[in-house]
């Protein structure tokens, strides 16, 4: 008992604390957004088994979180044949009858396994970061080499264009921003970036005239366009605008947690929670939560300045750009400044594969920092 005792003590002082307290304390404020706004009852989308459903998440999530802290990512970075195969292969199965399309939503994203829906895309996100970093660490100073690029942007073509054959925008552009930061980070030569910068406007020529739809189209041309606005306040562009509106209404401080005068937004628990958050606390409700997820993100960022190999340094970064890109689209689309698609609010959105998801990439990066200098660890000791 007594080396038990001991051995939990040594891993309570090596983990990271301030990261975990802090995704904990996100958590409940998150939890309790998600709580007044079933009890203010403005949408009957919104039910109570969502916010208990995250409560759940959160609790799992940090079950595993701490899990995976334990755990040597090194390890865990090893097993890539394992669970890359397995997030693919749960993806792949959207394309099956169990795949399903929720009401308003543009995509097949969610799994319907019976008791539980689940969403593929949260799963693939995590062993995208991993498998890339392995595979940006084991090329490294090799990456620019023609050979290795091209695989590399295989690499990170292959889940961003699977995400996009189910429709879900959104996400596809989440993994093509996660890889950017990524080869950034890992040292991508300027050769590569002028190449990249010549060949957008062209990119973006094919993307527009040939590529998208003229809804999708639309979610941009709406952003500028006010005649379109106008034609579409009823359309297209009604959830944003009506997301505006109960953003601005709450003013300074905000019409309260309870009892306001409150404004319906369609997915107001979901995509426009931000809306909900301006609408009840007002801007200084809105600078709170921006700089909750600011504090964590520069916190996940420090910790990648510190980790003592190239992986862990690159596995923080990857969930760095994660929760960065899903914070700037989704705020961004709430103020009509980004298109709608999609793009939930890292921790205050309604969502329990999303919530798990996201402490277990928490709980990648409190591995790094938990395994960067010692070389005692919970379940065994590491030799050179």
């Amino acid at each position: 008992m007594k080396l038990i005792l001991s051995k939990i003590k040594t891993y309570f002082g090596k983990l990271d604390k301030l990261l975990l307290f802090m995704c904990m304390g996100i958590a409940c404020f998150a939890v309790f957004i998600q709580y007044t706004l079933y009890e203010n009852d403005i949408s009957s989308a919104v039910t109570a088994s969502q916010y208990k459903t995250q409560i759940i998440a959160f609790i799992a999530g940090i079950v595993i979180a701490m899990a995976l802290a334990a755990i040597n990512y090194k390890y865990l970075a090893k097993l890539w044949f394992i669970y890359v195969p397995l997030a693919m292969g749960l993806t792949l199965l959207l394309f099956t009858p169990l795949g399903i399309q929720r009401e308003g939503a543009d995509d097949i994203g969610w799994l319907d396994l019976g008791i539980m829906t689940i969403q593929p895309s949260e799963i693939l996100k995590l062993a995208f970061i991993l498998s890339l970093a392995v595979h940006l660490s084991k090329v490294e100073d090799r990456m620019n080499e023609p050979i290795h690029f091209i695989l590399l942007c295989i690499h990170g073509a292959i889940p961003t264009l699977l995400i996009r054959q189910t429709g879900d925008d959104g996400s596809a552009l989440v993994f093509l921003f996660i890889f950017i930061c990524m080869m950034f980070a890992a040292g991508l030569s300027w050769k590569y970036l002028v190449m990249i910068a010549v060949a957008i406007p062209p990119a973006v020529y094919v993307l527009w005239n040939y590529l998208m739809q003229p809804h999708q189209q639309k979610r941009f041309q709406v952003l500028w366009d006010a005649q379109m606005q106008e034609d579409e306040a009823l359309g297209i562009y009604m959830q944003q605008r009506v997301g505006k509106i109960a953003l601005g209404s709450g003013g300074l401080t905000g019409l309260g947690l309870s009892g306001g005068d409150y404004t319906y937004v369609p997915e107001i628990h979901n995509d426009f929670i931000f809306s909900y958050i301006g609408m009840t606390m007002g801007l200084l409700g809105c600078l709170l939560v921006v700089g909750l997820i600011a504090a964590l993100s520069l916190k996940i960022l420090s910790n990648a300045s510190g980790a003592k190999d190239t992986l862990g340094r690159l596995i923080c970064i990857g969930v760095f750009a994660l929760i960065v890109f899903h914070t700037t689209v989704n705020i961004g689309m709430v103020l009509g400044i980004a298109p709608v698609i999609g793009i939930p609010l890292p921790f205050f959105s309604a969502g329990g594969t999303s919530g798990m998801c996201l402490f277990a990439a928490i709980g990648l990066v409190l591995s790094v920092s938990y395994h960067n200098s010692t070389k005692y660890r919970m379940f065994y000791t590491e030799k050179d």
